[in-house]
Parts: C-alpha cells; sequence; structure tokens
C-alpha cells in the first residue's frame, strides 16, 4: 500500500517513497500501500495473452509512433546532440522533457515500439486497468510535471479518507491513518504499541555500527509487532521484497536519516520541522492543484496519458524500435552512439548520454567502456510479480466489508505469516472513478516478489486461482460466483531491490565511469531514483538539472 509523511515529515508509519522494463523503462513496480500514498509498480515486463507488442504478448495501448519520417535521416548519420536518453520510459521521457526547456537538440531512443515503459493501461469491456504502476503520489515534481503537459483538468485524486488494511488473524484490520488513529487501531496489542512508542523517542537499543536491514532497523527501533503486522507487509507491497535483505538506508532512506540527526526517530522529526521552519520553502508554484489530505493520484484515462502527452509535446524526438547496439567514446568528444532501426543502422553523436534502461540493459551496452562499472549494475536483482486483475458482482462481497452498500478503501496487504500467497489487492474500482461498469468491483492484485519466484512457472488460470483463493478467505464471499478476468501480466524482472549495500554498489558503478574518463554519462532510472512512480519523476528532474549543468560548460557560437 502506500505511505506517506505526516505533516511532510516522514515517520516509520508514513514514508513519502520515491517508482523495470525489458529494454526501456525506469520505474519498477513499487506496490501497493501502507497509508496516504501510492506504491504500485513498475516493472520489467512479460504478458500471458493479447495482442504482440515487440516479441511479448502483450494487452497494451500501443502509443502513437512518434518516430523520425526517413526523409529526415540524413544518410543514416545524425549531426552531434546535445543528449541522447536511452530508454523512454517515465523517467528517460521526463527526463528529456525537462531538458528540452533549455537543450533542443536532443533524443529519446526505445528499443521497444511503444514509450512508456511499463505504465499499462488497459481499456475494454467497460473496463479501465492498470497492469503497470497503479497510482502516484501527486508530490508538487509529479504535479509540476503533469500540469507542463497539458494534464491539470485530467488529473484525479483519491478520497484522502479512504481506509488501507492489512491481513491480521483472519480479519482485515485498518491501519491508523493519522497520529490520533494510534491508540483506538486493533492491528497492534497494547504493549506492542507501548513498545513503539518508547522506541520512536529513543528508549531502545544504540544503532550498531553497520548498515541494517529494514527488519533490523524496525525492530530495534519499534519492536516486533511494528515490524511483523505493518512494515513486513509494506515491504511486499512497495518492493515485492523480502525486508531481512532490504537496506533501511537505501529503501527509506528519509525514515532512516531521521534517527541519525536526532537520535531517534522522533527526535529527528522535531529538529525537520525545526529546520523547516527556519528555511522556509519558495513559493508554491500556483498553477498547481492543491490535493486535500494524504492521498494518491492518476489521470481520467489512466497514467498511460502522461507518457503519451509527454511523447506528443517531444514530437520526432522520441524514436521508436530503436535498439542500441554499441557506444563508444568519440574522438572529436563526447560519445558515438550507434543503433539498429527501422530505417536501417544509423549512429549519432551526443555531448552526454542518459542511461534509464534496467540495470541490467544498461550493464551490457556499457562493458566495453567500464568492465568494474557493469559488474556493478549487473548486481542489483529484480524478482518476478505478476498483476492480475479481476472483477466481481458487488454482491460478490462479504456483507462485513461494505460500507453504504458499497466496497471502500484503498485495498489492502498481506503479511507472508497469514497464509496467503498474494502479497496485496486493490480497490481499483473504488480509487478512481469510471474504471468499471455499475454494479461490478475491480480488483487489482500483486502476487510473486523475492519470497515467491516461483510465479514465472505458473499458468494464467494457476495465478487467477490462487488469487481468487485467497480472496475469499477475507473479502469475497466464499461461494461467489467465479471472477471475470480482464488481464494477468507476469513481470519476470519486476522491481530493483535496494539491499543491504545498495548505495554502495551504485556509487560504485558511478566512481567507475567517472575513472574511466566517462564524463557526462549518466545513471537514471528506478534503481537509482526509487522505484515509485512519483520517485522517478522526482529523480528525472534531478537527472536533468545534473546533464544541464554539465551541458553548460559548452560555449556555443
Amino acid at each position: 500500500m502506500t505511505t506517506t509523511a505526516v505533516a511532510n515529515h516522514p515517520s516509520i508509519f508514513t514514508h513519502r517513497s520515491p517508482l523495470p522494463s525489458p529494454s526501456s523503462s525506469s520505474s519498477s513496480p513499487s506496490f501497493l500501500f501502507l497509508n496516504r500514498t501510492n506504491f504500485i509498480p513498475y516493472f520489467s515486463t512479460s504478458k500471458r495473452n493479447g495482442v504482440n507488442c515487440n516479441g511479448w504478448r502483450t494487452r497494451c495501448s500501443v502509443a502513437k509512433d512518434y518516430t523520425v519520417p526517413p526523409s529526415e535521416v540524413d544518410g543514416n548519420q545524425f549531426p552531434e546532440l546535445d543528449c541522447v536518453v536511452v530508454g523512454a520510459g517515465i523517467s528517460g521521457l521526463c527526463i528529456a522533457k525537462v531538458i528540452s526547456a533549455n537543450y533542443a537538440n536532443l533524443m529519446v531512443t526505445e528499443a521497444r515500439d511503444r514509450a512508456g515503459g511499463n505504465i499499462t493501461t488497459v481499456e475494454r469491456d467497460g473496463y479501465l486497468w492498470e497492469e503497470g504502476p497503479n497510482s502516484f503520489q501527486p508530490s508538487d515534481p509529479m504535479l509540476t510535471m503533469a500540469v507542463d503537459c497539458g494534464l491539470k483538468d485530467d488529473l484525479v485524486l483519491g478520497d484522502p479518507d479512504a481506509p488501507r488494511f492489512v491481513l491480521w488473524k483472519d480479519k482485515l484490520r485498518p491501519v491508523p491513518g493519522k497520529l490520533t488513529d494510534l491508540p483506538f487501531f486493533d492491528l497492534m496489542s497494547i504493549p506492542g504499541k507501548l513498545r513503539a512508542g518508547f522506541g520512536a523517542i529513543g528508549l531502545r537499543p544504540s544503532p550498531p555500527g553497520y548498515e541494517e536491514s529494514v527488519e533490523q532497523f524496525v525492530r530495534r527501533n519499534l519492536g516486533a509487532e511494528v515490524f511483523e503486522r505493518l512494515i513486513e507487509p509494506f515491504c511486499s507491497g512497495v518492493y515485492a521484497g523480502d525486508p531481512s535483505k532490504l537496506s533501511m538506508k537505501a529503501a527509506f532512506g528519509k525514515v532512516w536519516k531521521l534517527e541519525q540527526t536526532g537520535g531517534s526517530i522522533i527526535g529527528g522529526t522535531f529538529k525537520a520541522i525545526k529546520e523547516r521552519s527556519s528555511n522556509p520553502k519558495p513559493p508554491r508554484d500556483p498553477r498547481l492543484p492543491t490535493p486535500k489530505g494524504q492521498t494518491v493520484g492518476s489521470f481520467r484515462k489512466g497514467l498511460r496519458m502522461l507518457p503519451d502527452a509527454i511523447c506528443e509535446s517531444l514530437g520526432s524526438k522520441v524514436k521508436l524500435s530503436w535498439k542500441l547496439s554499441s557506444i563508444t567514446k568519440s574522438e572529436k568528444g563526447g560519445y558515438l552512439l550507434t543503433y539498429e532501426t527501422p530505417e536501417g543502422v544509423v549512429s549519432m553523436r551526443s555531448r552526454s548520454i542518459v542511461m534509464t534502461v534496467p540495470s541490467y540493459v544498461a550493464s551490457n551496452i556499457l562493458r566495453p567502456l567500464s568492465v568494474a562499472a557493469a559488474d556493478a549494475l549487473s548486481s542489483f536483482y529484480y524478482p518476478p510479480v505478476a498483476a492480475v486483475t479481476i472483477s466481481y458482482p458487488q454482491e460478490a462481497i462479504r456483507d462485513e466489508r461494505l460500507v453504504d452498500g458499497e466496497l471502500k478503501g484503498f485495498g489492502q496487504l498481506h503479511p507472508r505469516s497469514q497464509g496467503v500467497e498474494t502479497l496485496g489487492t486493490i480497490y481499483s474500482s473504488s480509487l478512481f472513478p469510471n474504471r468499471a461498469p455499475n454494479g461490478r468491483v475491480l480488483l487489482l492484485n500483486y502476487i510473486g516478489g523475492a519470497t515467491n519466484t516461483e510465479i514465472v512457472s505458473k499458468t494464467e488460470s494457476q495465478l487467477v486461482e490462487a488469487v481468487d483463493r485467497d480472496l475469499r478467505k477475507m473479502l469475497i464471499k466464499p461461494k461467489a460466483q467465479d471472477p471475470f478476468v480482464t488481464g494477468v501480466r507476469v513481470w519476470p524482472q519486476a522491481i530493483p531491490q535496494f539491499l543491504v549495500g545498495h548505495l554502495d554498489t551504485l556509487g560504485t558503478a558511478k566512481a567507475a565511469l567517472s575513472d574511466n574518463g566517462l564524463d557526462g554519462l549518466f545513471l537514471g532510472g528506478n534503481y537509482v531514483s526509487g522505484v515509485a512512480l512519483g520517485r522517478c519523476v522526482e529523480g528525472a528532474y534531478e537527472i536533468a538539472s545534473e546533464v544541464t549543468g554539465f551541458l553548460s560548460q559548452y560555449a556555443y557560437k
């Protein structure tokens, strides 16, 4: 599920988190939720049924072909560019969009025949659903990108009061949405709440002298119940990961930093509040809408609207079905890139390159330039995840789960200890309008991850059966009719895992590029910025700033 910041300051219950693709994307499925923001995935792709899309059987909506007409290819040789962004996932597109405001001489290349990476919105039979990321936290960078792309009137925001649930002892129990809820929610015992409270103010063991996993950090600071009933399912929902291996510093850096700067989680929160009051932010862009409360967002016709809008604004700068075969340093400075394209082999020179493809793809391309960088990038792990979207009639929902006759809420998470295989479920038709026909409930379910990699060997019907079996234990009536299956997508390499040592490994890759004199070659994407869609967009602004800073050293006649 999602988390967010209480009063815009992270706590262990609320983390303003930042969002793979075979050859193109840069966001991964950051999944479900814990509190008021979203974490839904962005993955590396594979689909079980539907139409053929670049070798994968998919039910994707194919993006418009914005490739440059052949007449603009001058002898298969392009003039020197300021920047080439490799990968037209959401990170690559947003980076190009920002850079283009100052440097129009750029290009975005994509190996597949559609842009958008793993944002996969499907509309059919009266349903509209997502098979990649499901939503985003409406942070100012995210809203700025939407407004700059002309999508302000298409924004849709979820109900900030929509509850989130965690399955515990055969019952779906609400997660506290605000601090005042903490004394009353029944997901934790009174001793568990007291342990968490004392730990949060600093009455707990001191930090060890090594990098802690998420499990180690949370158990030490907040106790076993917070970990087992909140954070473990949260890690499954956000990363599809194993919290005993995920790095607290890398995966939840804002919370980790609170203890480092303030001596405890609460101490760090007060210190952050004080610093913010002493250093107020500049005035907010008046063009941006103001979300009510802590919520999640999408667009009227799904997330697909954002990459489509960016592609339309960039026009012929976006090249589809361009497969990068090599990068070499140019004797004239910059880099020489060679592509296999529908028009034949094309080469071009560029002063800078941003690699926003998944790390394992970047590793293969960069190995001739730096073995050390390639080895570091190849070490990041992407476990498989399946997105199973199914629909039931309204009357199939258990009576105790209905409010005023309707299923309301964001969705639910399932701890691994509770005997269900599904990681979690998003109530898609409750979250945003016009996602299902009247009288139907649309549910997006995630299954697999680092602790259940066997899903890649299961058939589509087996995945649906597993999800349906789980849902009948707590949400769907046991004797309800079989669900209508709208889509099943398996992502063989889904979310990059921010394991212990992740930041050091990423630093090694960047340092190796620098040590080999590869200035102007930048790494981007979800394994750099974070796995949530919103973090990919925020990271795009950060990387674009680095690129424009690099390009500013060139003097133009």
